[in-house]
């Protein structure tokens, strides 16, 4: 085995006792470690992974895709069961975050949905934060994209998701988006968060970087069903053009999308829920 991904938190799910929460976490385990890729809300983490038989004493490091408390409000439960762990993040994965949410009359209200604890909270349950800004190597065969660049201009993102500067309300430019590039013997495996700096750009740069035009598996949230319905077209004509043999998603893709990248890519298309593993 080269790895094997298993989700363990996601919208949805596959079995009985699993639980969904809006949230994304997958355990990447491979020869020489395991590493704990988000950790959802902080819902099903723990119970999840009991069902599935995953012990996550035996993690040996925590990577976190960026600030959203639907991917890091779990960390403090993992926190309780592991102990010490070394966390990969981006230095603003603690940046304050909010989502611009309806309200009667037609205004919209911002609602915190950043990291709900500080860092020094964290850090007395065993938290040993690696702040890393840059394409890194984590493991063999293993590295976090870093910053991604947009070069993309399809690719805007949401602009309900904002963070405050100098008194207002901006998009927030999510510098601090990571996802994970895995190198098999099949071709690269990269495993999403919320895909905010974009899906394109995010393969684009694995490509680059890595040097591996092959791409074998995409897993995890694009954040298209979240995001202005003309990025919707061109990104998936765009992912199309990678030849990608195994594609599952889910988390912020949103329904519809799902509904049309599962016709477009037919059984090369799985559901990334609840349970879902990728094997090489």
């Amino acid at each position: 085995m080269e790895c094997r991904i298993t989700v363990l938190c996601e919208n949805t799910v596959v079995g009985l006792g699993l639980v969904g929460e809006h949230g994304f976490a997958a355990l990447i385990e491979i020869p020489e470690q395991n590493i704990l890729f988000d950790t959802g809300q902080g819902i099903g983490l723990l119970r999840n992974a009991l069902l599935l038989k995953k012990d996550l004493r035996d993690v040996s490091r925590v990577v976190l895709s960026h600030g959203h408390s639907d991917h890091v409000g779990g960390l403090l439960a993992f926190l309780e069961i592991k102990g010490p762990c070394p966390v990969t993040a981006h230095p603003e994965v603690f940046r304050e975050r909010f989502r611009l949410a309806d309200a009667p009359g037609g205004a919209r209200v911002p609602v915190a949905n950043g990291m709900p604890w500080p860092r020094s909270y964290l850090e007395t349950h065993g938290a040993r934060f690696d702040f890393q800004r840059n394409f890194t190597q984590i493991a063999s065969k293993v590295f976090i994209t870093g910053e991604v660049p947009r070069e993309t201009a399809f690719e805007k993102g949401s602009a309900r998701l904002v963070v405050s500067r100098n008194g207002t309300f901006v998009q927030d430019p999510f510098p601090d988006d990571y996802s994970m590039i895995l190198q098999t013997s099949r071709g690269l495996v990269v495993v999403l968060g919320c895909a905010h700096a974009g899906v394109v750009n995010i393969l684009c740069h694995a490509v680059e970087k890595t040097g591996e035009r092959r791409i074998y598996a995409v897993l995890g949230g694009t954040h298209l069903g979240l995001s202005p319905e003309e990025q919707v077209d061109p990104s998936l004509e765009a992912l199309q053009q990678f030849d990608i043999q195994r594609l599952a998603v889910g988390h912020c893709t949103g329904q519809a999308v799902t509904a049309r990248l599962a016709a477009a890519f037919g059984d090369r298309f799985a559901f990334g829920s609840v349970g879902f593993v990728l094997e090489i």
